[in-house]
């Protein structure tokens, strides 16, 4: 896979996305694969909200495949955290697929989607490892190594979100945070309690969304 900006056009079908983003046809081939299988999962577990299954290209794929423009082209350990239905992580494995050595560590408490996860690697031919526990749990030998980059989609606000993995970023790793409108409100409610290097860029996928890279985050005490 090429990791390059997507050009300006439609992100609704499998075909204007792998366009957009230089995919290979082999990578196009492993992200028909996993939407297919989170379609046909989608019926009985919650992996993404129903009404946006027609547009899973655009919504989840696209917004996913974004985090390529930021991710170091030498990174190989990638940590997602909270990773439900797959978005970002199985699309960040598929993407990294071809690197030697590459490997998505995927968090996710929830059996039934760490389950899916599973399932969604074998069938994607992704370098992505499960781990079916909280975040809180997993430590750096998990992981076989300090992570490159943490990501995360839709998981929790930025404050929180900083508590689960600050201590993974800084000293070359970076976070890759997907965000909504409200960015602003969450960096200026983050920075009470932390000191933050960090910067937006908007998203690809709707006007609303934003890409947080936070390259560094302390934690102060209080005034």
């Amino acid at each position: 896979m090429r990791e390059q900006g997507p050009a300006a056009g439609d992100l609704a079908t499998g075909e204007a996305v792998a366009r957009a983003f230089g995919v290979s046809r082999e990578s196009r081939e492993r992200l028909e694969r996993f939407v297919a299988l989170v379609e046909r999962w989608n019926r009985s577990v919650n992996l993404i909200g129903p009404a946006t299954v027609p547009d899973i290209w655009a919504r989840h794929v696209a917004d996913s495949l974004q985090l390529l423009r930021y991710t170091p082209s030498t990174a190989r350990i990638i940590l997602d955290v909270g990773s439900g239905g797959g978005f970002p992580g199985i699309v960040l494995a598929i993407a990294v697929a071809e690197r030697p050595g590459a490997m998505v560590h995927l968090v996710e408490s929830n059996r039934k989607k760490a389950a899916f996860l599973r399932e969604a690697a074998r069938v994607a031919g992704a370098p992505a490892t499960v781990h079916a526990r909280r975040i809180e749990d997993i430590g750096l030998e998990d992981l076989g190594g300090r992570p490159d980059v943490v990501s995360a989609r839709a998981l929790a606000p930025l404050p929180k979100l900083l508590e689960l993995t600050a201590r993974f970023i800084g000293n070359g790793t970076i976070g890759l945070f997907l965000k909504g409108q409200h960015v602003d409100n969450e960096l200026t409610d983050a920075a009470i309690s932390w000191s933050i290097d960090a910067q937006t860029h908007p998203s690809v996928t709707g006007p609303s969304g934003s890409v947080l890279i936070v390259r560094e985050a302390i934690g102060v005490q209080p005034d």
